[in-house]
C-alpha cells in the first residue's frame, strides 16, 4: 500500500494556527461545527503545503479506505483515548479513515456492526477495550473475512488472533522497584477487584518486585477495592492502624491515589516525608495533586499506532505485543 508522507494533523495545526481538532474537522468535512471559510481554506492550504496531496480523496470519500475501532466503553476521560488518537493518525498517514463505533458491550450490535462494514472499503477491524482484560472472542470468531486485531485486551485460547496490549506486571514491577530504591522497604499495594486481570498482574508484578529485593511479602499490606477513592480512604486509613505501618503505598490506578491523599491528609501524615506515594496510569490529575504524584503512563500511543498499521500494512503473522510503560517519577515519592 503506498504510504504518506509523514504530515500529521498537529503539523497541520501548528503551521495555521488552529488546534488539531479543527484540522481534523475541515480535513473529514464536518458541518456539524461551525467554521468560517477563511479557517477552512487556511487549514487547506497549509495541509498543501506541507506536502500531503491527497486532500481530494478525503474531500470526496467515495470508496475511501476505512480502519474500523469497535469500542466496548469509554468514561468521560480515560488514558485510552490516547490511543484512539494516534490509531486515527496512523490511519490517516497510511491514506485510510479511522471510524469508530461504540456497542457498549452488546456482542448482537458489533457483530452487526461487523457485517455492515463488510459492505464498505474496510481495511480492517480493531475490537478494543478502554480496560486491560481477557476477553472470550467465541462469538466472533469466523464473523468475517476482514482482519480482525484486539487492541488493550487478548484471548488466550485465540493466539492466532493478534493482540496489542499493555504489560499491567511490568509497570506494577518499575513502580514497586522504584519505590524499593527510595528506600521503601514495608510497601502496600491498593489494588482492585481480583477478577480483573489487570488487578491481578499488577499485584504480581509488585510481589515479584518486592521477592526480587528480598523483602517479605506480607499479605496484611495488600488492600482490595472496587477502584473507588472512597474505598481507597478506608484502605489506606486501616493500613495505617497497622502496628507496623507501611512506609510507601502504590495504587494500582489514579484514582484510587486520590482516596489515599485524603486518608493521609486526615491523619495527618505528610507525602512524602512520612509515606511515599505512587500511582498507575498516569491520569491528567496525577501532576494537579499536591505534591504531583508520580505514576506510570501507560503505552496507548503506541499501542493504538501499532495496531493500525498492522492492519494497513497487511501484516499476517499472529502477532502479539505487550508494551510497558513509561515511570514518571513526581514529588509524591522522592524525598
Amino acid at each position: 500500500m503506498k504510504r504518506k508522507n509523514k504530515v500529521t494533523m498537529n503539523d497541520i495545526a501548528r503551521a495555521a494556527g488552529v488546534s488539531q481538532a479543527t484540522v481534523s474537522l475541515v480535513l473529514n468535512q464536518s458541518r456539524n461545527i461551525k467554521l468560517s471559510d477563511e479557517t477552512r481554506q487556511r487549514v487547506i492550504a497549509v495541509a498543501n503545503e506541507l506536502g500531503y496531496d491527497r486532500l481530494s480523496p478525503l474531500h470526496a470519500p467515495r470508496n475511501q479506505e476505512e480502519v474500523a475501532l469497535l469500542l466496548s466503553s469509554l468514561q468521560s476521560y480515560d488514558p485510552f483515548i490516547d490511543a484512539i488518537s494516534q490509531a486515527r493518525e496512523a490511519a490517516w498517514r497510511n491514506e485510510a479513515m479511522l471510524t469508530v463505533y461504540e456497542y457498549g458491550d452488546d456482542v448482537a450490535l458489533a457483530l452487526n456492526i461487523i457485517r455492515q462494514l463488510e459492505k464498505r472499503n474496510c481495511v480492517g477491524i480493531i475490537l478494543a477495550s478502554p480496560v486491560t482484560t481477557l476477553v472470550d472472542m467465541t462469538d466472533f470468531q469466523d464473523c468475517t473475512r476482514l482482519p480482525l486485531v484486539l487492541l488493550n485486551q487478548r484471548d488466550p485460547d485465540s493466539p492466532l488472533l493478534p493482540s496489542f496490549v499493555p504489560d499491567d506486571y511490568a509497570n506494577a514491577f518499575q513502580v514497586t522497584r522504584h519505590l524499593i530504591a527510595c528506600g521503601a522497604t514495608r510497601i502496600a499495594h491498593i489494588t482492585g477487584e481480583s477478577w480483573m486481570e489487570a488487578s491481578r498482574q499488577r499485584l504480581a508484578g509488585y510481589q515479584a518486585a518486592l521477592q526480587q529485593a528480598g523483602l517479605a511479602l506480607d499479605e496484611s499490606l495488600v488492600r482490595q477495592t472496587n477502584w473507588q477513592f472512597s474505598e481507597s480512604f478506608t484502605a489506606t486509613e486501616s493500613l495505617l492502624q497497622l502496628h507496623a505501618r507501611p512506609d510507601a503505598i502504590f495504587c494500582a490506578s489514579d484514582w484510587l491515589a486520590i482516596g489515599c491523599y485524603q486518608a493521609l491528609a486526615v491523619n495527618g501524615i505528610r507525602i512524602p516525608q512520612d509515606m511515599l506515594l505512587a500511582g498507575y496510569d498516569d491520569q491528567k490529575i496525577s501532576e494537579q495533586l499536591t505534591p504531583a504524584l508520580t505514576s506510570v503512563q501507560l503505552p496507548y500511543s503506541e499501542l493504538g499506532r501499532l495496531a493500525v498499521e498492522y492492519l494497513c500494512n497487511q501484516e499476517d503473522a499472529a502477532t502479539h505485543v505487550t508494551l510497558a510503560g513509561r515511570l514518571k517519577v513526581r514529588a509524591s515519592s522522592t524525598r
